[in-house]
């Protein structure tokens, strides 16, 4: 069978984002990059391309994906409390891709999504994605069906993975395309929310429950060791990636590794105890 026989459904996790200045809620660029990677997959191997939010189907931002590609929204039904990872996870069971952003634009977003959806479906998860290629199999879903994933590294490193679909990638902000903003698609989509017998149990999330949310008292003091190179070193390290030195300690008890930990601290003086 072609390549491009092989995929067959592709499903497209979005989120709502908000602006960094007016929090204005937006759609998230993150999820942008992930509609318009899968728009062109769906296209290249004729695969039925699905876009899929778990929240408000009366949140005006929504509405930009029709604009940026996606025909139809769905939208599950899913309260702040309730786990939105599984209600997604069961609703694109079957599916032989699914992309997501790497992470929500919210405050307090943690980008564990993707690996919630994947643990709960079983599947393998690629994150930082730029680039993605699906590899010819005998059938979807098959042995043989393939992605090869060109992921995003630090200091402009890239580096190029395989794994098996179905599976679950995460894509980076700065993955290759240029979202394009269009009204008249806007106008020629629809938000469609999914109610009656087709919505999901409710499920209420453990992580919702166990956390207590609130305003913030003080901004945390990030621990960071006093620079002592020159500014040539300090350069060519932006640009290498030579080691700056440490130790990596593997072997040894738990208490071993952590008087390891505080001699780093005593060391450069982070602590005073």
């Amino acid at each position: 069978m072609s390549a491009q026989q092989q995929m067959e459904r592709i499903a497209v996790l979005v989120s709502v984002g908000r602006h960094p200045v007016s929090g204005a809620p937006r759609y998230s660029r993150n999820d942008a990059q992930a509609l318009e990677m899968g728009r062109k997959l769906a296209q290249q191997h004729r695969a039925q391309l699905d876009v899929i939010h778990a929240g408000d189907a009366s949140d005006p931002a929504l509405a930009e994906y029709l604009a940026l590609g996606a025909r139809e929204v769905e939208v599950l039904a899913c309260a702040p409390g309730e786990d939105a990872a599984r209600a997604l996870a069961e609703r694109v069971r079957g599916y032989d891709l699914v992309l997501t952003g790497t992470r929500a634009e919210g405050a307090h977003d943690s980008g564990m999504l993707p690996y919630s959806v994947a643990a709960a479906l079983s599947c393998p998860l690629v994150g930082s994605a730029v680039e993605i290629d699906i590899d010819a199999g005998a059938n979807a879903g098959a042995p043989g069906s393939r992605a090869t994933v060109r992921q995003f590294l630090p200091k402009g490193l890239r580096r190029r993975v395989q794994t098996a679909l179905p599976a679950v990638i995460a894509v980076h902000p700065l993955a290759s395309g240029q979202p394009q903003y269009a009204y008249a698609r806007l106008r020629a989509g629809t938000i469609r929310p999914q109610s009656g017998p087709q919505r999901a149990a409710t499920v209420t999330s453990d992580e919702a429950t166990a956390w207590k949310v609130g305003p913030v008292e003080r901004k945390p003091v990030k621990l960071v060791a006093a620079e002592k190179r020159s500014g040539h070193s300090r350069m060519l390290s932006a640009t290498t990636t030579e080691s700056r030195g440490g130790s990596v300690v593997i072997e040894g008890s738990s208490v071993e590794k952590a008087q390891v930990i505080l001699a780093y601290l005593r060391e450069h003086q982070l602590i005073d105890y």
